[in-house]
């Protein structure tokens, strides 16, 4: 009996493996692509198990255990300690070139308002970019905030996907706009740096692929690949941050970096998973920073439970030019690149269903 549990579970473990190399945009599909590190190690303890399931079935469910880690792990070994960085780390940088962001998904009907603003003021970065926040939050954030971040853009909704973006720093030129579904937002503009410099930033919440939510990783994907596209067309310092209901591991948003030319701090460090903020053993990375080759990073750190069901992440990031040669850039083929087109035009003229 143990034997058929046992190689039951391998032969499942090995088919999300293999689903999620599967191009394509409905939800089952793209989940696949989310416990990657769950999967690989459900397959190392097939592996280390089958001995248990008898002679026969031995050799059959250690060699699909073996495989299921082995294609879990080039995914995900990049974003380990393992892996060589992506964006180099600071040395000697001047501090007015330097920009600490925190990015939180607040959770909607979460009301621990003063433990986020705790962590802020313990923290005290540049800029502050809420995701879910609705009107409560925006008063208990206006409130506690107490002007010390002067500058902002507030987009109270309670559709959960309400966002507000507060700073320290000149916010110049910044613009809401509803890049492909008409209920959900994003931010851009220019950030002024102490130096006076100006770097560019985009801030995201696309709508997830799952059940009741999304049937299809279509509009997510069209949204990652319009920002991807303009940063492409006009490159310039750029920081885009928020939760992309995504892993950094994905077929989408390595795509994303691919077309855009942007870089992940995480590569070479660790995951710095932010969801699920209460089940440790279901946890990924789906709030990000991603920079392009002007920057370097100081840190970069998972912060404290707030009551969320996302954890907040804080990078201090500096603006270095002189260094970008250092770095080296993610590019797409010509063919991605269609492949990124066509899926902002898909995206731009089906509606979802309600």
């Amino acid at each position: 009996m143990f034997g058929w549990l046992l190689g039951g579970l391998a032969a499942v473990l090995l088919l999300a493996s293999l689903i999620a190399r599967v191009p394509g945009h409905w939800w089952w599909l793209r989940a696949c692509e989310f416990p990657r590190l769950q999967i690989g190690l459900g397959g190392a303890g097939c592996a280390l198990a089958s001995p248990l399931a008898g002679p026969a079935a031995t050799p059959w469910i250690a060699a699909a255990g073996v495989a299921v880690l082995a294609l879990q792990l080039r995914h995900v070994l990049p974003w380990t300690p393992l892996w060589p960085v992506q964006v180099k780390s600071a040395r000697d940088d001047r501090p007015d070139r330097c920009l600490t962001l925190l990015v939180a998904n607040v959770l909607t009907p979460n009301r621990d308002s003063d433990a986020l603003l705790a962590i802020i003021h313990d923290r005290n970065p540049d800029l502050i970019l809420t995701l879910e926040s609705d009107a409560w939050w925006e008063q208990r954030l206006d409130e506690g905030l107490d002007g010390g971040w002067p500058y902002a853009v507030r987009i109270p909704l309670d559709n959960l996907y309400g966002m507000h973006l507060y700073s320290r720093r000149p916010l110049v030129d910044p613009s809401v706009e509803w890049l492909i579904q008409d209920d959900i937002p994003s931010i851009h503009g220019g950030v002024e740096l102490e130096s006076g410099d100006r770097i560019r930033f985009h801030a995201l919440h696309p709508r997830p692929p799952a059940p009741g939510e999304s049937e299809e990783s279509l509009w997510r994907d069209g949204e990652l690949m319009l920002v991807a596209k303009q940063i492409h067309q006009a490159p310039e310092p750029t920081v885009v941050a928020g939760d992309l209901n995504d892993v950094a591991w994905s077929r989408s948003t390595r795509l994303f970096c691919r077309v855009s030319g942007m870089l992940d701090p995480r590569r070479g460090r660790g995951m710095f998973s932010t969801f699920h903020a209460h089940y440790p053993l279901m946890r990924w990375p789906l709030d990000h920073v991603f920079v392009s080759e002007h920057f370097t990073l100081r840190r970069m750190e998972r912060l404290p439970d707030f009551g969320s069901d996302h954890f907040p992440i804080l990078a201090t990031l500096c603006y270095r030019p002189s260094r970008a040669d250092e770095h080296d850039n993610p590019t797409a083929t010509a063919e991605e690149h269609r492949d990124a087109e066509d899926t902002v035009e898909e995206a731009r003229e089906r509606d979802q269903d309600s």
